[in-house]
């Protein structure tokens, strides 16, 4: 079906068919590129036309996490903008991330005026001279799936339908799509468009048969067949699937540095986040969605032991080297392939008395390390300053089933008892640090009947650009709870050094340069400065009772909450 509506400008035809393609928001960080974008926004605000509805967020980062966390939890794309090369380069962080957790975003940026004059939009301020590159979209091209300019107004439905079906077209990822001013400021009385849209992303795939039989057939008749899993829970639906296949088997799933919630904690086959203990007994090994299922260089497991990997890519190949090894690749939506999998397992001959021994055994353990977690938190519940795992565990304490849980490196899994999918998100395997503040802002605009608690490390925290950050949330109306783990240290930092030279000068001396974040800001001060909540807790015996007021604040008085709490440092 085709429709018709009335538009003054190329700028405002992108708003609306953008608005027609169901996205909800815009994330723009202007600059002097913005000028007919700002103008077409006017012009449909007086007409009583709100949507894309556009989102001020006063630096590229956490823009671009917002995006990311909306589509990480929403699946849609949504559409960023920033200001030509500069803002490009501040938003890269972001892009790399989104690349790596495969999260279609439309990443959009003005481009340097073409002209030198006699065409509306040519070039008339002092920095459209220094701020043009011979190919500006070279600076992101390794880390977007497809990037264009638009050159004619008249091409806009098929770039814009073009970019956001490539976006959302597995393995998603986002676009970059750059917009020269002149063509922006390009007059139009009319756009003329399909509804819905003649491209749409394609479907998803599932594994071939015979090869899903194949790997079934490894696995019903292995011994001790384990699964590492990393970010199939991308896909919420993948979880059901998973739990299934682990069933069918008595087989233990590993959550190994989840980006997602890829099955439930509290299920009695899961084993927390460590396989390697259990490599020497392994003889079939499936991998589900994870980039680094084991690291070579400090443990594998036995050559002999089959490989299943499973997942969209289960080459990874958009990673320059990866050389694990896969010995039945089950490419596909994991939630078709899983499903695929527990029903020919399902068909396939096993020996029910081997695997219910199994399955007792696994179980068995699940509670050992469940029981062991918890004494460990009851363990450090006193220290002073404050044990991360007593921190996590009061955090995992207020955690229902009506919260998204957004982590940026330092909440310890162990304390949690997740069980709700699309109820977890952790930063991207690129780990571009500054994620996490953006991303749970972008989550509590995707689900605003949610509570969103944001755990960030203090680096983290300051990557997140946090003024800008607290802005949006006030600005905005989106309350969320960000708890600061605060060691005043980048600890993944002096991790490096102590696995990279463990009886080094540093760690014989105690001395870690590059890695101090001491003195500290009092951080709950820059939520206070922004209207929030704010509050330091150094009393390990307080923490319960802070959290609850931080979330009263949140969910009741509706504004943002940040609890500093003061952590051992590393």
């Amino acid at each position: 079906m085709r429709k018709r509506a009335s538009v003054e400008s190329v700028a405002e035809a992108y708003l609306e068919l953008l608005a027609a393609r169901r996205v909800e928001y815009f994330f723009g960080n202007a600059g002097t590129d913005f000028a007919p974008i700002i103008e077409a926004y006017a012009r449909r605000e007086a007409q009583g036309q709100v949507l894309p509805r556009p989102i001020t967020v006063p630096h590229e980062i956490p823009a671009v996490a917002m995006a990311h966390g909306y589509a990480m939890v929403t699946g849609r794309p949504q559409v960023v903008m920033v200001h030509v090369t500069v803002g490009t380069a501040n938003a890269l962080g972001g892009i790399i991330n989104a690349a790596r957790s495969r999260a279609p975003i439309l990443m959009s940026a003005g481009r340097t005026p073409i002209t030198e004059g006699g065409l509306p939009g040519a070039r008339n301020r002092h920095i459209h001279w220094a701020q043009e590159s011979f190919d500006q979209a070279a600076t992101v091209r390794e880390y977007v799936k497809w990037d264009y300019e638009l050159r004619l107004g008249g091409q806009l439905e098929t770039v814009v339908d073009r970019a956001l079906a490539i976006a959302r077209s597995a393995p998603a990822g986002p676009v970059y799509l750059t917009l020269p001013r002149e063509v922006l400021s390009e007059r139009m009385s009319e756009i003329e468009y399909f509804d819905p849209p003649r491209l749409a992303p394609a479907s998803a795939q599932v594994a071939d048969v015979a090869t899903v039989e194949e790997a079934a057939r490894i696995l019903a008749g292995s011994r001790n067949p384990l699964a590492i899993v990393k970010s199939s829970g991308r896909d919420p639906a993948a979880v059901e699937p998973l739990v299934a296949v682990a069933e069918a088997l008595g087989m233990p799933v590993f959550e190994q540095f989840s980006t997602h919630l890829c099955f439930p904690q509290t299920y009695p086959l899961y084993l927390g986040g460590d396989p390697a203990p259990h490599f020497a007994e392994a003889d079939a090994i499936v991998v589900v969605e994870a980039d680094a299922p084991w690291y070579p260089d400090l443990t594998s497991p036995r050559p002999e032991a089959p490989v299943i990997q499973i997942g969209e890519d289960p080459l990874y190949s958009r990673y320059p080297i990866r050389g694990f090894a896969v010995d039945v690749g089950l490419a596909g939506a994991p939630r078709l392939t899983l499903a695929a999998l527990a029903a020919a397992l399902r068909r396939a001959p096993m020996d029910e008395r081997v695997i219910a021994e199994r399955r007792a055994r696994w179980e068995a353990e699940h509670r050992r390390l469940v029981e062991a977690w918890a004494a460990h938190a009851q363990a450090v519940r006193n220290d002073r300053p404050i044990d991360m795992t007593w921190l996590s565990r009061c955090v995992g304490d207020v955690i229902d089933e009506r919260t998204i849980v957004i982590n940026e490196y330092d909440l310890d899994m162990t304390q949690m008892r997740l069980a709700v999918p699309g109820s977890y998100f952790s930063q991207s395997p690129a780990s571009g640090l500054g994620w996490g503040l953006g991303a749970a802002l972008g989550a509590k605009l995707a689900a605003p009947e949610k509570t969103v608690i944001c755990c960030v490390g203090d680096g983290a925290y300051i990557f997140g650009v946090p003024t800008a950050a607290h802005w949006v949330a006030r600005a905005h109306n989106l309350p969320v709870l960000f708890v600061i783990f605060n060691n005043r240290a980048w600890n993944a930092v002096k991790r490096a050094v102590q696995s990279h030279a463990p009886e080094g000068w540093s760690v014989r001396t105690k001395s870690m340069p590059l890695s101090d974040l001491d003195p500290a800001p009092d951080y709950e001060l820059i939520c206070q400065a922004c209207g929030g909540w704010g509050e330091r807790v150094e009393d390990p015996a307080a923490l319960p009772e802070a959290l609850q007021r931080a979330l009263r604040v949140v969910r009741e008085e509706k504004r943002q909450a940040l609890l500093n709490v003061i952590c051992k440092k590393p």
